[in-house]
C-alpha cells in the first residue's frame, strides 16, 4: 500500500470504537446483572483455561483497569487501521490469539484477563514497524507512541502484584515478531528508480557533453 491510498480509506474509527464499546458494553452487563466472567480468562496449561485464548482480550475485573485500557487501545487501534490497511485484521485476530496463547503457556496459576495483552501486542508491533520499515510518517508514529506509552515497557516485567505482566510480555513479543513477518505488507516506503533518456546519453559521467555528430546536429555550437 502507497501512502495515496490512505486517501481512500474508511474511518480507521469504525472497528476501535466497536471494540470499546463492546468490552464496556461485557463489563455493564456482569455489574447489572451480578456476573463474574472472570472464570473465561486465561487459565495457564489447562484445557479448560484454553477458552481464554479467546475471551480474555473482553474481559476486565473493575473500572480502574477497563479505562486504563481503553485510551490507548483506541489510539493504537486507530494506528493500526489507519496505516495497516492490508493487514489489520490478520494483525488483531492472529496477534490476539497469539498473545493469549502465549500467556496460557507461560503464565502464573491464575486467572488473566484484560485487553492489556492487546495494548502490548500493538503498542509493540506499531512501534518496530515504523522503525524496520524506515518509512519516514511510520518512524514518527513510533517516536509519538513511544512518548506516550514508552513508561508501559517496564509492565513486562513482575513489578506489580496482581499485574498480569506474563500478558504484557506475550503481547509485546509477538507484536515484534509479526511486526517483522509483516515487514513488506501495509505501508511501505516506496524506492525511486530514475531512467536514463535521450538528453542523459549526450553527457558523460563528469556531466561533460559527449562530442559527437549527433551531439552536433542537435545543438547549435557558435564560435
Amino acid at each position: 500500500m502507497q501512502e495515496a491510498d490512505l486517501q481512500n480509506k474508511t474511518s480507521p474509527f469504525i472497528v476501535p470504537s466497536m471494540y470499546i464499546l463492546l468490552i464496556w458494553g461485557i463489563y455493564a452487563v456482569e455489574i447489572k446483572y451480578g456476573f463474574n466472567l472472570n472464570k473465561y480468562g486465561v487459565f495457564p496449561r489447562t484445557i479448560e483455561g484454553l477458552r481464554g485464548i479467546v475471551f480474555t482480550h473482553f474481559l476486565h475485573s473493575n473500572t480502574s483497569h477497563l479505562f486504563n485500557n481503553s485510551i490507548p487501545l483506541f489510539v493504537l487501534l486507530s494506528s493500526l487501521f489507519y496505516f495497516y490497511k492490508d493487514i489489520d485484521f490478520k494483525i488483531l485476530i492472529i496477534g490476539g490469539l497469539l498473545t493469549g496463547f502465549a500467556t496460557w503457556l507461560i503464565a502464573r496459576d491464575s486467572y488473566h484477563i484484560g485487553a492489556s495483552g492487546i495494548v502490548y501486542l500493538l503498542f509493540s508491533f506499531v512501534f518496530f514497524s515504523g522503525i524496520i520499515r524506515k518509512h519516514y510518517r511510520l518512524v514518527a508514529l513510533s517516536f509519538i507512541v513511544i512518548f506516550l506509552y514508552g513508561s508501559m515497557i517496564w509492565y513486562v516485567f513482575p513489578i506489580k502484584d496482581g499485574m498480569s505482566w506474563e500478558g504484557h510480555l506475550s503481547g509485546f513479543l509477538v507484536g515484534l515478531i509479526l511486526a517483522f513477518i509483516y515487514r513488506k505488507n501495509g505501508l511501505v516506503k516506496k524506492d525511486y528508480e530514475f531512467s536514463t533518456t535521450e538528453f542523459d546519453l549526450l553527457f558523460d559521467e563528469n556531466g561533460n557533453l559527449i562530442q559527437t555528430e549527433e551531439s552536433y546536429e542537435n545543438f547549435d555550437v557558435k564560435d
